[in-house]
């Protein structure tokens, strides 16, 4: 039996400590604020309930080793896409129903393109999946990846996922629609890797899904099942530091374990000067956040950058009913392009609120998150992180949020969404007050982007794991479960090691 600490109440904490409790050690997480699950939280006001965070639960089956008893729901449509022009396309988990909605709406020759596509996609699902997700990376994994030339192939290593797209696809609207997955990873689908065609292919085969409720009763099923199992979190407890000992020795890009003359976790510092002690240390935090300044010596994690994309929220109270929209929606721009631009800003550019912004809208018809006759809206808007660098803004100038709420508004209305005169009210959420709530660099929405591969799960000091949407395999629901399954065997492997 070990003594070990997480670091973070997130997903990926949570999930890594219920499995390490299993394994019969003893677990404590620490966490800043004073509610789990991280950035999956949630919001109340006046009989509504609103889901701040992830809104979309895909691959369900890769909690079902948890125990958390959970029964969700399966969606249809998946996301109704609002196109310039008119064009509405709902998807779908049932391919061939998809395809047919793709020739009705957009003609023959789009489904036939979008089966073509699908076809790639299954092929960079199944090779990342097998090879990628669910495996640790270092440096001799990926060695051995690159002798399996199908797998290598159908990923396309150097093209982006824009090119893919232009491969397969000449309808500008489904265009669009493969573009919006690199936001997923908070990417620019023009740099981003082909290989993120998996996750609409992960979306569409196996479904999305909702949690009546909301989402944040999976936050509320990983505490419970952690403290079924002697899972110990402490709230309010932000951690100062990592303690530990040794020379120091050993290379912290690898993501090995630096050996035995490296630097050992002996525990944290907590941030009320409160030292405790640890075997594992499991951290859960943003990986620029614990290199930066969580390691006994700061290092700098030249794999990551800090330009990912943030988002700018609204909460509205709606009355009345808007039987035209779905679960989830998307309402495009005109040029998608002019977005990207404004939010990752670029050389002698900088980033700026986009004008003509791509609009995100969920609405749950769920009893249980609104009163009756009523509806709840989350609506998201990619944005630039918090800050005042050239790829950054600051979210926090007198004014602005309130000037950018009702430019959202009219950006809805003119896109045949016209809520403003029944709305109750208009709750604002930036990237500033994520990057407050969870100390996420910037309001980062999923963690900082390092492309396809994210920091390795095992830490540059001996007995330091990272788990979370900043480290691999990536961001969103699944992936951090699934990095919090890999840390947790690499920690067993360790502890046999030892």
């Amino acid at each position: 039996m070990s003594e070990i600490v997480v670091i973070g109440a997130g997903v990926g904490g949570l999930a890594t400590a219920i499995r390490l409790a299993e394994a019969g050690h003893r677990v404590t997480v620490h966490e800043r604020s004073g509610a789990v699950g991280g950035k999956l939280a949630a919001f109340e006001r006046d009989g509504f309930r609103f889901d701040t965070g992830p809104s979309l639960l895909t691959l369900p089956q890769v909690f079902d080793d948890l125990g958390l008893g959970l029964r969700p729901e399966p969606l249809d449509p998946l996301v109704r896409h609002f196109f310039p022009g008119g064009t509405v396309l709902d998807s779908s988990s049932d391919h061939e129903v998809f395809l047919d909605r793709i020739g009705a709406a957009l003609g023959p020759e789009a489904a036939r393109d979008w089966a073509r596509f699908w076809r790639r996609a299954e092929r960079i699902w199944h090779a990342s999946w097998e090879s990628v997700l669910q495996r640790p990376v270092t440096a001799a994994s990926l060695v051995r990846l690159s002798w399996r030339v199908r797998d290598l192939a159908a990923i396309a290593p150097g093209r982006s996922l824009r090119a893919l797209g232009r491969r397969y696809l000449r309808d500008p609207r489904l265009r669009m629609l493969l573009d919006r997955y690199a936001t997923y990873a908070g990417a620019d689908p023009r740099r981003a890797p082909a290989a993120l065609a998996a996750v609409p292919y992960a979306e569409m085969a196996f479904g999305g899904w909702y949690l009546p409720g909301g989402l944040i009763t999976l936050g509320e099923a990983l505490r419970a099942r952690g403290e079924s199992l002697g899972v110990r979190i402490e709230l309010h407890s932000p951690v100062a530091g990592i303690i530990a000992d040794g020379d120091g020795r050993g290379d912290p890009r690898d993501g090995k374990a630096p050996g035995r003359r490296g630097l050992r976790v002996r525990g944290l510092r907590l941030g009320d000067g409160r030292e405790v002690r640890a075997d594992v240390v499991v951290s859960n935090v943003d990986a620029i956040t614990l290199y930066r300044d969580l390691l006994p010596t700061p290092r700098r994690l030249a794999a990551l950058s800090d330009r990912s994309l943030a988002g700018f929220v609204l909460l509205l109270g709606v009355r009345g009913e808007s039987p035209e929209l779905a679960h989830h929606n998307v309402f495009f721009p005109w040029d998608y392009d002019a977005e990207f631009d404004a939010v990752f800003g670029g050389p002698g550019r900088r980033a700026r609120p986009a004008g003509d912004p791509t609009v995100f809208v969920t609405r749950a018809d769920d009893p249980a998150v609104r009163p009756d006759r009523h509806e709840a809206w989350f609506v998201l808007v990619n944005a630039a992180p918090q800050g005042t660098g050239e790829a950054r803004v600051d979210w926090r100038r007198p004014g602005l949020a309130e000037a950018y709420r009702d430019r959202v508004l009219d950006v809805l209305a003119a896109r045949g969404a016209d809520v403003r005169d029944r709305l109750l009210f208009a709750e604002i959420r930036t990237p500033a007050d994520l990057a407050d709530a969870t100390g996420a660099p910037g309001g980062a929405i999923y963690g900082t982007a390092g492309g396809l591969l994210r920091p390795a799960n095992r830490g540059p000091v001996d007995g330091l794991f990272l788990v979370g949407g900043s480290a691999h395999p990536g961001g969103g629901l699944p992936m951090v479960t699934l990095s919090a399954r890999i840390a947790a065997d690499q920690i067993a492997k360790s502890r046999v090691e030892e």
